[in-house]
């Protein structure tokens, strides 16, 4: 076992965001409101922050579906990483090598892993020093995220490249509710979150926020003898002022360090330690009429991360630059027009050293411009046309489109969507090299997608809704590992998803009940099921306010989830073979006492006991107490 440090340039990080705060002028306290509207400078703060969605307008917005996780929404039902929230949104499945802070895997809608785009405020920070380009959900966690926006399918396209299966937006703006939040299991298991707001009498409104996280249930190895720990720190400054009546400067700066232990098989499962950090800034300025908008950002990331495994250290590093301008019109009360564009530059390189040795070293960058237009011909019909084109460095030009068509018809709101997306090639398929003679592929063609979808939500009454999606996507020229180097498989379609969503919402006096089913068909050119996507998923939540005479007024959680039986590969002679499903049942309670929001949260109530994927163990029962207090 190992001592888990605080790394010196996050610490330094956060003392200067400290520093910052403190000699700061005098300010005033903002009180949070429970429900409210932006209007300019002169609107009151918001629980719910709504960000400019990238390559939309007025009109074209309409027909856009996602999915919104407020800061509050997270606190409530006791979410401590990123995938305990992912993983109730219809059309996600997520698989975790091991406990809280092992590496984990996305699918969205059935596509890999690598074919979900990840945002920071709309801006893409997939990390370029992975293998193919994806992003690790297994080191994120929510402590210092206010807001998480989910895309689905070709709702996601036209954020850019990489967004075939989806896109995730994380906000990192500030909510105005200053409190701090204490979770506590037993002394190596606790959760600490912070959030201050000040506003200056010059009107800078400056907020920090800051996210602690200790774990160690587990081994990662399934019936592993060691438990395997996680250490996590987040925080991020972010600092706004309306310059005028109309223009508002922005900035947002973001670290995260986690550190986690690793098992490198089930008799070696000590000495393997991961230390994974990402720092990130981002400023610009937003202007606003009342039918005109433009924003400009310029955003900065870099992926800092090192895997000792008994003194043998494989390092990865990866920076990131991003531009993007654009505009958005309201032309009249029928037709939106947007239009921006946006430049990227990636560089990134690894070792891995050991047995296995491979490196990659190199660099591209991607121009691009975009448009689109809202057009609402009838008040019930509203019709959007998307475009993009990038210019990338090695894979050239490439043009994607999508087109909405939405119908509103008193309580019934129907939809279809026709889509194309691209993937371009990562760092290593590009670039890299290993010692079995791998090399890469600078010739690699981009991965391209085609994507039909009909959706429809029909309102019975105000406090009831059902929602359907219905969807089929295609994917051509998959990047394989074929011959030593990466090849575009030309010869057919080499990936097919088909599936249906469902979601039922019902609101009643003092309680809320959500329930949502999916199937899916994720296949590959030979027919086959993709691995570890599970024909059937579906889960509720419920919450109900309760009157005890005991304990007086509490609110009751509940959220279960269904994951079905799913196809994986064997951890130890590499064999196909059918995994069989699970239920997890997580419940909470909350109290008010004395201005204290208390919690008793209950995660894996029933003990289940699961490997996902193969050979790989995760939590059982976990039963935290703990506080919010608001100032």
């Amino acid at each position: 076992m190992y001592q888990l440090s605080i790394n010196l340039k996050f610490f330094m990080l956060i003392r200067i965001i400290v520093i910052l705060i403190i000699s700061s002028l005098s300010v005033n306290m903002l009180k949070a409101t429970e429900s409210c509207e932006w209007d300019n400078r002169n609107g009151a703060p918001c629980i719910k922050i709504i960000k400019p969605i990238p390559n939309t307008s007025k009109f074209s917005n309409i027909g856009l579906k996602s999915y919104i996780i407020t800061s509050r929404e997270i606190k409530e039902y006791g979410a401590v990483d990123i995938n305990q929230v992912l993983e109730m949104i219809p059309g996600i499945n997520i698989t975790q090598s091991g406990p809280k802070g092992q590496q984990a895997s996305l699918f969205t809608r059935g596509t890999n892993s690598n074919h979900t785009l990840v945002l920071l405020n709309g801006i893409p920070i997939n990390d370029q020093s992975t293998t193919q380009g994806l992003h690790d959900f297994g080191v994120d966690f929510i402590q210092s995220i206010h807001q998480i926006e989910v895309y689905v399918g070709p709702n996601a396209v036209h954020f850019g490249p990489n967004a075939m299966g989806g896109a995730i937006n994380f906000i990192t703006a500030g909510d105005f509710s200053n409190d701090l939040e204490i979770s506590v299991r037993d002394e190596k298991n606790k959760i600490v979150s912070t959030n201050y707001t000040k506003v200056t009498d010059n009107d800078w409104i400056l907020n920090v926020k800051t996210g602690l996280v200790n774990s160690k249930t587990e081994s990662a190895i399934y019936g592993g003898s060691e438990k395997d720990g996680v250490k996590n720190l987040s925080g991020n400054f972010n600092a706004e002022k309306w310059l005028n009546n109309n223009i508002k400067f922005r900035s947002t700066i973001y670290a995260r360090e986690t550190r986690a232990d690793y098992d490198s098989s089930a008799t070696a499962e000590d000495g393997y330690v991961g230390d994974n950090l990402m720092y990130a800034t981002q400023f610009g300025l937003d202007h606003q009429k009342e039918n005109l908008k433009d924003y400009i950002t310029f955003h900065f990331h870099t992926y800092d991360r090192k895997y000792d495994e008994a003194g043998t250290i494989d390092e990865y590093l990866s920076k990131s630059f991003t531009t993007r301008t654009e505009r958005q019109m309201q032309l009249n009360n029928k037709l939106s027009f947007g239009i921006g564009g946006e430049y990227k530059y990636d560089w990134g390189e690894f070792e891995n050293r050991g047995s296995y040795e491979a490196s990659t070293k190199g660099n591209v960058d991607n121009k691009s411009i975009f448009s689109n237009v809202g057009f609402k011909p009838y008040e019930n019909t509203i019709i959007s046309l998307y475009g993009r084109s990038d210019h990338h460095k090695t894979t050239g030009i490439n043009n994607t489109k999508k087109i909405n068509i939405t119908y509103l018809i008193d309580k019934f709101k129907f939809g279809f969507t026709h889509s194309t997306g691209l993937r371009n090639p990562s760092l290593y398929e590009l670039y890299g090299t290993d010692n079995w003679g791998y090399s890469g592929n600078l010739n690699l063609d981009p991965e391209k997608s085609k994507s039909n979808e009909i959706s429809g939500q029909y309102n019975f009454k105000e406090n009831f809704s059902f929602s359907f999606t219905g969807f089929k996507s295609n994917i051509f020229d998959h990047v394989e590992y074929k011959n030593n180097t990466y090849i575009n498989d030309t010869t057919k379609t080499d990936l097919n998803q088909s599936g249906v969503e469902s979601k039922i919402d019902w609101k009643g006096k003092g309680q809320k009940l959500s329930i949502f089913a999916n199937s899916l068909s994720s296949k590959k050119k030979n027919g086959e099921d993709q691995l570890r996507r599970p024909e059937k998923t579906y889960g509720a939540k419920y919450e109900k306010d309760l009157n005890t005479d005991y304990f007086g007024p509490l609110k009751f959680r509940l959220k279960y989830q269904h994951y079905g039986k799913h196809w994986d590969t064997h951890s130890s002679n590499w064999s196909t073979i059918l995994m069989d499903s699970t239920d997890i049942t997580d419940i909470s309670l909350l109290k008010k006492i004395h201005g204290y929001d208390w919690s008793l949260n209950i995660t894996n109530v029933f003990d289940e006991s699961y490997q996902k994927p193969h050979g790989y163990a995760h939590d059982g029962r976990e039963i935290q107490f703990g506080f919010n207090k608001k100032y």
